[in-house]
């Protein structure tokens, strides 16, 4: 197959797998690997990379579980708080894989915009190695990622944008 079909294929298949989807089969490291190198070919303006990616794998990703519902159950008014919601964040995480949280460092070198939009790019090239390799993914922004900061170590010029949910299908 030529290079341009190969690549038009995969933008079309790909799609936003969640994690009620995934097996319980293992993301291989190396594949891993090459979703998350995928991410530095990204174009970024003075070269900035201001993508912040961290993975979180087994006890961590559990740790990460565990924050995001304390998070929901912490931030959300007692008369709107659904027991519902709060165990799906657990079941969804750990359905998952792996989980990649989404950092963006903002340089003050450029407008901010574009320090976001690089990171989106570099997440579309996570998307689309995925896809690759029949990994079933998803990018999801609730708003408990406002909160995260703290948990995740992010310098001030540094934001939570969203996780990353893998999982093979």
């Amino acid at each position: 197959m030529e290079k341009a079909e190969v690549l038009k294929n995969i933008i079309e298949t790909r799609r936003s797998t969640f994690p009620k989807s995934y097996s319980t089969e293992e993301v291989k490291e190396e594949i891993l690997t090459e979703i998350l190198n995928s991410a530095t070919f990204a174009p970024n303006h003075k070269r900035t990379k201001p993508w912040r990616l961290k993975v979180f794998r087994d006890e961590e990703k559990k740790q990460l579980g565990e924050k995001l519902a304390d998070i929901y159950k912490q931030t959300t008014n007692p008369q709107s708080f659904l027991e519902k919601k709060y165990a799906d964040i657990s079941d969804k995480v750990s359905k998952s894989n792996v989980i990649i949280t989404i950092g963006v460092n903002f340089s003050g070198l450029l407008p901010e915009w574009e320090e976001i939009a690089a990171t989106a790019m570099a997440v579309q090239n996570m998307y689309l190695t995925a896809t690759a390799h029949e990994i079933g993914c998803y990018w999801s922004t609730p708003g408990m990622i406002n909160h995260l900061n703290e948990f995740l170590d992010l310098d001030e010029n540094q934001k939570c944008i969203g996780l990353f949910y893998l999982g093979k299908v």
